[in-house]
């Protein structure tokens, strides 16, 4: 059975999300991320938004897709948001730097292709 278009809609947000805390923090080094309250804010956003599109998914399609640490990025995503007063900033940068390129990789594999514009 094909996995369902709200699942494949939360894979794309969370694509998406992605996409957008790499380029908000492409060519900053951690120093000036930490000066910078607006990337900052932005970078939290969307790991917000990440873990909250991972919750949306259905267990089912979580289940067939093992490789993702669904759990954890639910779980920053209620760090973010429940614990914001604790959010170590060490710690995203981390994740931005050193997980978030092998996980796009994984979402985008599970993601159909766009069709092709002639199609259309």
């Amino acid at each position: 059975m094909p996995p369902s278009d709200r699942d494949i809609s939360s894979v794309w947000d969370m694509a998406q999300a992605i996409r957008y805390i790499q380029t908000f923090a492409e060519s900053l080094s951690f120093d000036d991320y930490l000066a910078d309250i607006r990337t900052v804010s932005a970078i939290e956003r969307q790991f917000e938004i990440l873990g909250e599109a991972a919750r949306r998914i259905s267990n089912k399609f979580r289940q067939a897709h093992p490789a993702i640490d669904w759990q954890r990025i639910i779980g920053l995503r209620n760090i973010v948001i429940h614990q914001y007063d604790e959010v170590d900033q060490d710690i995203l940068w981390t994740i931005i730097h050193s997980e978030l390129a092998p996980l796009l990789s994984q979402l985008e594999a599970l993601l159909p292709p766009l069709p092709d514009q002639n199609e259309l």
